[in-house]
């Protein structure tokens, strides 16, 4: 089984997902954002070991802790999709353009593409490449639990944003409709930011996609 708890860190109380393998207690933290040591901590306290940092996108509010808890733990960091490069390349600019302390520069061991798999203990995540928001914005699904983590692509009740660097809106309107909500109404998701939904909810009811 797959275990998760949200932990909002940074001003933009960005959701970093905490998940990991009840059989094994392998964790790995999806867009860690910010607050390293409260990360940490957390880990910690479950009793759990870190073995990945998983990366849907490259904007600052999800990657700004990566390359301290990298250097840190050692563990490698997944993600995103190659083309998100160039934002990770670019994170002094986002410090100064948010207005965010300095972070530690990084590098991904292994970029990803639609139809991978990331292995969290004995559970696997599928990826999906959902660009709009950023060119190379992955989804991460757990198909045998229903459950996605799908970064700025899909909110409860919005869509992200498409007016930064190589954003596309229609894009990102064809990733939601194309590629996510044909996996299933049934399906949860953590957005990267604001509270949880489900695809159906979101099919039905999310003013941007009638």
């Amino acid at each position: 089984m797959l275990n998760r708890v949200t932990l909002p860190v940074t001003p933009f109380a960005q959701n970093c997902s905490l998940v990991w393998c009840s059989a094994t207690h392998k964790a790995a933290l999806i867009d860690p954002g910010g607050e390293t040591e409260r990360l940490l901590a957390e880990i910690e306290e479950r009793g759990l070991l870190l073995e990945s940092i998983l990366l849907t996108h490259g904007h600052l509010d999800h990657v700004g802790a990566t390359g301290e808890l990298a250097a840190g733990t050692g563990v490698p960091v997944i993600g995103p999709q190659r083309e998100d490069a160039f934002w990770i390349d670019m994170l002094e600019q986002q410090v100064q353009m948010f207005g965010f302390p300095p972070v530690v520069p990084f590098s991904p061991n292994r970029w990803l593409e639609g139809g991978d798999t990331v292995r969290v203990g004995q559970e696997s995540l599928v990826v999906y490449h959902c660009p709009g928001h950023t060119p190379g914005h992955l989804v991460f699904v757990h198909q045998a639990q229903r459950l996605a983590f799908v970064g700025d692509v899909l909110f409860n009740g919005s869509i992200g944003r498409t007016d930064f660097p190589r954003g596309n809106h229609q894009q990102l309107i064809d990733a939601i409709t194309h590629t996510l909500l044909p996996l299933g109404d049934d399906i949860v998701f953590v957005p990267g930011h604001g509270p949880e939904s489900s695809f159906g909810e979101e099919r039905l009811n999310n003013p941007y996609l009638r």
